[in-house]
């Protein structure tokens, strides 16, 4: 199964699944209706056809349910939104469908009418947790607009949504995780400054669930963009936004950060501050340690319960990769790449 980017260029978006054997396309899933289903109401006239809500990123599979869940990018134009009045399902959205024939089981959609560019692109995490009505076949998704949520991934049920990071577009969400909007914080001619920017919360980097604390990590952002909104037209291959986006401040002035995140709660119960903004994922092992790294090269280790940093080492270069871990003859090792050099780590002997 594949997705496809191009969501700044009036593409409509959609995922494919393929016969690993044969080549042959099993299934395509529009992730903007046509006019013929209903939800194509939530699209100003034709504007569905050049609407975004592309699949770039991987999404995850329950073979228990027979699910796939995947993440959708925004809809376009990015900033420029009053042609694309409405809802513009399934934009910023998570789908689930079914694995042999793509058909939606059900969505939940982040950012209704985004204009900010949130797409919600990152990593779904499937884990099972004990939510105070009981136990629950959960989602647990930090959203590029500053909201964390925890759904029901059987029946896309709305659990619980908080916010993470700095944010300053909504008063919160509704008891169906529907946004309340702050009302002028779309972007204008003159501009507008709103958190997260348009990089988001968090962004296309993995998150890191540990069953054993319970908790997830993610590395997060609070910061802020000032949105411009001009006039645009559709010319087909071309970048198609309505606008655009800047830092009001230099990016140092903002917080980065890896958040350990309770999905029953939304609460954070810590956070390890870096500086300059992060690229990197993370990765959490069963030694309760997790593991990420800086954008300017310094590789770390934290305590799962506490936060606490118990080393770091400087790799030499820009870090933009998530760390993996694997083993070779019952020994654990952890591998991460920086550039064109790849780093491995293991117990000390």
């Amino acid at each position: 199964m594949t997705g496809i980017a191009g969501g700044e260029f009036g593409i409509r978006g959609f995922l494919d699944s393929y016969d690993a054997e044969t080549g042959a396309r099993a299934w395509r899933t529009y992730t903007i209706p046509g006019p013929d289903h209903p939800d194509n109401q939530t699209w100003l006239g034709d504007s569905w056809r050049t609407g975004g809500s592309p699949t770039w990123i991987t999404g995850s599979y329950d073979p228990e349910l027979n699910l796939v869940y995947w993440g959708t990018g925004n809809p376009g134009p990015d900033y420029g939104s009053e042609m694309r009045l409405g809802d513009n399902l399934y934009a910023d959205s998570v789908l689930a469908l079914d694995g042999d024939t793509g058909e939606m089981r059900w969505y939940f959609q982040f950012t209704p009418h985004d204009v900010h560019d949130w797409d919600a692109i990152q990593i779904p995490v499937l884990a099972d947790v004990e939510m105070p009505d009981g136990p629950r076949r959960a989602m647990l998704w930090a959203n590029r607009n500053g909201f964390y949520y925890t759904l029901d991934r059987e029946t896309g049920e709305f659990l619980l949504g908080r916010p993470f990071a700095l944010q300053t577009w909504a008063e919160g969400l509704d008891e169906n995780g529907r946004p309340i909007r702050v009302p002028g914080m779309f972007p204008s001619p003159e501009g507008t400054v709103v958190a997260p920017t348009a990089g988001g919360a968090t962004n296309w980097w993995s998150p890191a669930f540990n069953p054993r604390t319970g908790l997830l990590y993610v590395n997060s952002f609070d910061g802020e963009g000032e949105f411009f909104l001009r006039d645009e037209e559709y010319v087909e291959g071309e970048r198609y936004t309505g606008g655009g986006v800047q830092s009001p401040q230099p990016m140092d002035n903002y917080k980065s950060a890896i958040r350990a995140i309770d999905p029953t709660t939304g609460d954070i119960r810590w956070e390890f501050e870096m500086q300059p903004r992060a690229r990197s994922g993370v990765l959490a092992t069963a030694g309760e340690l997790v593991f990420s790294a800086t954008v300017d090269g310094y590789f770390f280790a934290l305590d799962a319960e506490s936060g606490e940093e118990l080393w770091h080492i400087p790799l030499g270069g820009p870090v933009n990769a998530n760390p993996m871990t694997y083993a070779v003859d019952g020994n654990q090792y952890v591998t991460m790449s920086v550039g064109n050099t790849v780093y491995t780590f293991g117990l000390d002997e």
